[in-house]
């Protein structure tokens, strides 16, 4: 079984363009995710205005006052 389609060149700088272009593409997908969740904190600000739903606090469980 030949893997004829590999190719790795003996000039390693032939690796240069490819990382940049890896680095470029990574930077973008990291910028992409930050865009999506700033965007989805103002659309749930704006949801939560909208309905009047406050944001919900962590309290003691129910069950621990029955103990008292």
């Amino acid at each position: 079984m030949f893997m004829e389609f590999l190719y790795f060149p003996e000039d390693k700088t032939e690796y240069i363009p490819a990382f940049i272009m890896l680095v470029i593409f990574m930077a973008g997908a990291i910028a992409a995710m930050y865009l999506f969740y700033k965007k989805s904190k103002k659309d749930e600000a704006y949801f939560n205005e909208k309905y009047k739903i406050e944001e919900v606090k962590e309290e003691s469980h129910p069950s621990e006052h029955h103990n008292k």
